[in-house]
This record gives C-alpha cells, structure tokens and sequence, in this order.
C-alpha cells in the first residue's frame, strides 16, 4: 500500500473549503431550505418528488407493481426533483428535513402527511395496499430484515466505495480497498441467500426485493460507478440470476424509466402523471448525476 499523504486533523473541524469532487458545489455541514420553492401538486392520491437513483427507482418500481396489480388507489404524479439543489428548495424540505429523493405526500386520506426514506415510504405502500409485505410474523421478519440490511449496507456501497472510486478527487488507496471489501462481502452474503432462495424472503417477491434490486442489481450488471470489473460482479452467480429475473417485471421496466434524465432516450420518463406516459414521453439529454 502506497503511504497515505501527511494529514492531521484539527481539534476541531470547520467547514472553510470545498471538499472537492463530483457535487462539491452542493456539499454543506448544515440543513434547511436555501431557496424559496413550492411543490407542484397533481391530481393523483400519491405525490412522488424523486430522481431515478437506486433509492428513487424503488419507489416508482413499488408503485407500478401496485398498479400491476390492479390497486387503482396507486396512481401517481412524479415529478422530478434535481439534484444540483432543487434538493433545497422550502417545498422539498417541508417533505424531507433531510433533503434527499425520494419523498411521498400521500392525499388519499382527510389529512395529507408526508414520508420520507426510501425504506419508510416501501413500508407505507406495502401496508396501505396489503401488497409485497407477508402477512405471517415470520416470513414478515424475513421481508424486514433485508429491507433493513439495505437501508444500512447500501450507504457502504454509496457514499463509501462509490464517492471513493468514482467521485473522489483523490483517488485514496486506502478508503477504495477499505469499501470494495465491504461491497464484496455485501454481495457475498446476497449470493448465499439466494443460493437456495427464488427471492429475499424465500418463493415470494417482496419490498426486500425491490429495495435491493436497484443497488444491487445495478452493482451486478457493473452499472453502478462503472465497477464492474474492478468488483468482478460475475462471479456471483446466484445474484445474477435474481437480478435478470426481476429486471423482466413489466413493472420494473417501467418504473426504472421514470424520473430518469439520463441514458439512452428511450429509457427515460422524466415525470408520470399518467400510465399512458410511458408511450407519449419527451426526453431531453442530461449528464448522469449519480453514475449509474
């Protein structure tokens, strides 16, 4: 290993610099709205603000497998939120305090309320519809238990091999043998669940499923920071074959397109307000804000 370069931290951080890298320009130590912005608001029950990362993908996928399903209560306006900012803006951060994507209003009620985090919202829909959640304690346990095993492996992969790898503007040794470990290991354990298992919780499709897929199906076809490669994805085979069977879903084809601004032209929906969108869309061509 080559010697990491002479730093030692102050007694106390403070925020005096860039930090340099891919979305330095909207990096910051504090939260809270920096610009005035209210949300649109559409006809439908269910309100997404959203951009097609991983995190938003499942959303829009859990959405058209409920509508897939016939539960008409469903529908559903996405619009597209950004992130060079847009993020910050007082609509959005009176949806999620934490400013990221995605975040839900859901109107079918007297009292509109807001839900944020990826994993909340899939818990909400799956509860709200009585779909993609099993019913019995056990098979429940299961279905949670991987839900949650993303939402606290997935920033390791992210924020941890992702920004080091490809985003970093020093590439760092260290911190990129430290995540790709971690990220191995992930897909490692993925690999022997799914050794003897159709899906994450046994024969049934679940919101474990389809909140793993975007991050760890991504990661497997090498879309995900153009790793493939350097991760040697292939080599899990059992994740592959789960990730190719669900990528087949009519409903995962469709909700991957949505609030994508980025690929080819065909592969994105840049809002949804209706189904019949996904044959009448426009698209405009923009960078790839996230690498995959």
């Amino acid at each position: 290993m080559t010697d990491p370069s002479e730093y030692v931290p102050p007694k106390v951080w403070s925020w005096n610099k860039e930090s340099g890298g891919r979305f330095a320009n909207i990096n910051r130590p504090v939260a809270g709205p920096t610009h005035d912005k209210e949300l649109p608001v559409g006809r439908h029950p269910l309100q997404l603000y959203s951009l097609a990362t991983p995190n938003g993908v499942k959303i829009t996928v859990m959405l058209e497998e409920l509508l897939e399903l016939g539960h008409s209560g469903a529908e559903y306006d996405a619009w597209l939120i950004r992130i060079d900012g847009n993020q910050f803006g007082s609509g959005f951060v009176a949806v999620n305090p934490n400013s990221k994507i995605p975040a839900l209003m859901d109107y079918s009620g007297p009292t509109p309320f807001r839900v944020f985090e990826s994993g909340a919202i899939l818990v909400h829909l799956a509860e709200k519809f009585g779909a993609f959640l099993p019913t019995d304690a056990k098979t429940r346990a299961e279905c949670l238990s991987w839900l949650f095993w993303q939402v606290g492996s997935a920033p390791f992969l992210g924020g941890g091999f992702g920004h080091f790898y490809a985003y970093a503007p020093t590439k760092i040794e260290y911190a990129i043998d430290r995540f790709a470990m971690e990220v191995k290991r992930q897909l490692d354990v993925l690999d022997g669940r799914l050794a003897d298992n159709e899906y994450l919780t046994g024969g049934d499709y679940s919101i474990a499923d389809i909140a793993i897929w975007p991050w760890y199906g991504g990661l497997a076809k090498g879309l995900l920071y153009g790793s493939g490669e350097f991760l040697h994805v292939q080599e899990y085979a059992n994740v592959q074959r789960w990730t190719d069977a669900i990528a087949k879903r009519p409903a995962v084809k469709r909700g991957r397109m949505v609030n994508r601004t980025w690929g080819d032209p065909s592969s994105q929906l840049h809002e949804r307000h209706e189904a019949s969108d996904f044959e009448t869309k426009t698209q405009d061509k923009n960078g790839d804000p996230t690498g995959i």
